[in-house]
């Protein structure tokens, strides 16, 4: 191992326990990163910094101002109401039906969006105590759907991340945005199958007092004109069109979804500032920094060396499945851990792609998988939508685990299958 390898993994090393301490603001660790390779001399700043410039990077910050516009829109009003309306009738229907309706929402705002699922929880945690359904039989199932799209149109977040891993892992192939949708409803559709069949053990316990003043019927949360919402809609089918035809026409396809935010903007949907504010979050700036430490991993042969070490551990006739399925469960399982789900998909992929790619496998099943895998942990509570669950429902640790483990491993086996149905090796 080089010195520049040695300097390289110590900051990475650095980096997330910056970010498991927690001490810092998001996106803040992996720049301190950047700054750090570009000191030592491992990599320069072109290197470094080269994420904030990544076709992909540019895309996800466009698509995060459509998503801040589609907040405002009849949708988040019509979804409350809904949600309100199924709880009163109670039993295993509702309850389904409650799953079914916040997958669908989650189809709209994507994985892992922080206001997508702290707004399902809240209205969840305001349900009235019924003996029909109790709100802690539903909470935890129904606050997990919205990690889980049904109708997964909305992959932008994960399959950007999964071109920009590929890219970084220097294994750049065109990755079909419908088999990467199909493998996410795979998923989706396992997730949904244990809820169901977990129905019965959910526990039914008191959770924080319910008033009829959270229901949104009585409050009119549209602050959008209908031509307003009309342009909304329009932008956020424009950006979905430029993503699939990224495939076909290369970065003209990301630009396409940039110019989507042109419309919103015009007619008055959100103001520049909160433009500005969407595109620079936090989450853009882990993406971007994440990428130059992946790619500085990379460039000092480090990527390679593990991959081939890795390969050699394993030996030549290991099993497609069980490598993808190992590489997703430390992904999932540090995710979890550290907090940081690009990050960290960032630090696995590309070695799982290096071994894949010394074994003579086609890596775009394990880079679909591992990325995807980045958002299927959830069975300890330290992670903001599980810790969010498990206390606002009131859950002990044992009750937590009846759900969540079972879970785990449903989710990442659907996945590992999924993935190299759609993206045979």
């Amino acid at each position: 191992m080089t010195t520049q390898m040695i300097i390289a993994l110590a900051i990475t090393a650095l980096m997330i326990i910056l970010i498991m301490r927690d001490k810092l603001p998001f996106g803040v660790p992996p720049l301190i990163a950047c700054l750090l390779l570009v000191v030592t001399g491992v990599v320069d700043i072109k290197v470094a910094f080269g994420g904030f410039a990544n076709s992909t990077i540019m895309m996800l910050a466009a698509f995060m101002a459509i998503i801040a516009a589609l907040q405002k829109t009849s949708f988040i009003i019509t979804f409350k109401t809904a949600i309100f309306n199924m709880a009163k009738k109670g039993g295993f229907k509702a309850y389904t039906l409650l799953i079914v309706v916040v997958m669908l929402g989650t189809s709209l705002f994507g994985m892992g969006s922080t206001a997508y699922y702290v707004l399902v929880i809240g209205l969840l945690s305001a349900l009235p105590e019924s003996k029909a359904l109790s709100p802690s039989k539903v909470l935890m199932p129904a606050g997990f759907a919205a990690n889980h799209p049904i109708a997964p149109f909305n992959t932008a977040l994960q399959y950007g991340v999964t071109i920009a891993v590929l890219e970084a892992a220097g294994a750049a192939t065109n990755v079909n945005l419908v088999n990467f949708a199909i493998v996410q409803l795979i998923v989706s559709l396992g997730f949904l199958a244990w809820c169901l069949a977990a129905y019965k053990i959910l526990p039914e316990h008191p959770i924080a007092t319910a008033t009829n003043d959270n229901n949104p019927a009585e409050n009119n949360g549209n602050r959008l004109s209908k031509k307003q919402e009309s342009v909304t809609y329009f932008s956020f089918a424009l950006a979905v069109i430029g993503m699939i035809a990224q495939s076909y026409v290369g970065d003209a396809g990301y630009a396409l979804t940039g110019l989507a935010v042109l419309p919103i903007f015009l007619a008055g949907v959100l103001d520049f500032t909160e433009i500005r504010n969407a595109i620079s979050a936090p989450i853009i700036l882990m993406s971007a920094g994440v990428i130059g430490v992946a790619d500085a991993l990379g460039s000092t042969g480090l990527t390679e060396m593990v991959g081939k070490s890795v390969a050699d551990m394993l030996g030549s006739d290991i099993n497609p499945f069980l490598l993808i399925f190992t590489f997703c469960i430390l992904t999932s399982l540090l995710a979890t851990l550290t907090g940081s789900t690009i990050g960290t998909v960032f630090v696995f992929a590309p070695l799982a792609i290096a071994t894949c790619l010394q074994l003579g496998f086609n890596p775009t099943a394990a880079a679909t998988a591992i990325v995807i895998s980045g958002w299927c942990g959830h069975f300890l509570p330290v992670d903001g939508m599980p810790a969010l669950i498990m206390g606002t429902g009131k859950y002990t640790m044992i009750e937590f685990w009846k759900f969540t483990i079972p879970q785990y491993f449903i989710r990442l086996l659907a996945l590992t299958a999924g993935a190299l149905i759609l993206f045979p090796v």
